[in-house]
């Protein structure tokens, strides 16, 4: 399968950057707290110097959401939403090691992180504007069909992976303790945007090797190089 971002999107977002990973023998058992504790304490300081919303990696994307129509205090990137709930409650929920690392990580950063399982996907998959036709299925099992326009992380079954770009995730491709092939997803808008990107992959590929002792492939795409080939498992 091949991930990607239509050229429509890096036409209309050119200050965007993602970076990608991928990862086979993923396993519920790993205990990251240290880790994660971390990466939340680092979020816990900046948020007592000022709220989420003064970040410029969050600003960037409240930009983003207004030019693509959701109003961005409504409709918030999945960092800003995590920060918010952080600053509130001063801890973030428990759901999967791989998973609470990755949240950790945007709390640190401010940059939407996105573990999606594999098989929930049917065949490559693309950031594009959705048709219309698209079928998005909630965390809490709640089928929606997003509206023709909006950015969606789109399968080629048809399926919506996320909505409103890194609004919200699908349960179809969540992580489950089942899961055991994964892609992760980060993307930044804010200036010097890519070496923060590369930090973080380099951090979650460390932490793959160290804690799951399993290899991780990583990439940064961009316009003119802007897909990951995943290899096909077979048997």
């Amino acid at each position: 399968m091949r991930f990607r971002h239509s050229p429509e999107i890096w036409s209309t977002f050119p200050e965007l950057t993602c970076g990608v990973l991928h990862v086979t023998g993923v396993t519920p058992d790993v205990d990251v707290t240290p880790l994660s504790a971390g990466h939340l304490g680092a979020a816990r300081d900046r948020l007592a110097a000022g709220p989420e919303g003064g970040f410029p990696e969050i600003q960037a994307w409240r930009r983003a959401f207004a030019r693509m129509g959701c109003p961005p205090t409504r409709y918030r990137c999945a960092a800003e939403s995590l920060l918010r709930r952080l600053r509130r409650e001063g801890d973030l929920p428990r759901l999967h090691p791989l998973v609470d690392l990755g949240n950790a990580l945007s709390v640190r950063y401010a940059v939407p992180v996105a573990v999606l399982d594999l098989a929930g996907i049917d065949g490559d998959l693309t950031v594009r504007a959705a048709d219309g036709t698209e079928s998005y299925l909630g965390l809490g099992g709640e089928s929606e069909q997003p509206a023709p326009g909006e950015v969606i992380f789109a399968d080629q079954g048809g399926n919506a992976h996320a909505r409103r770009w890194c609004h919200r995730q699908s349960g179809t491709s969540a992580v489950r303790a089942d899961t055991a092939e994964v892609l992760v997803v980060v993307e930044a808008m804010h200036d010097g945007a890519a070496p923060t990107v590369r930090r973080m992959l380099d951090d979650l590929a460390a932490a793959l090797d160290e804690r799951w002792r399993v290899p991780s492939r990583t990439a940064l795409l961009t316009a003119d190089a802007p897909e990951l080939a995943v290899p096909v498992r077979t048997g």
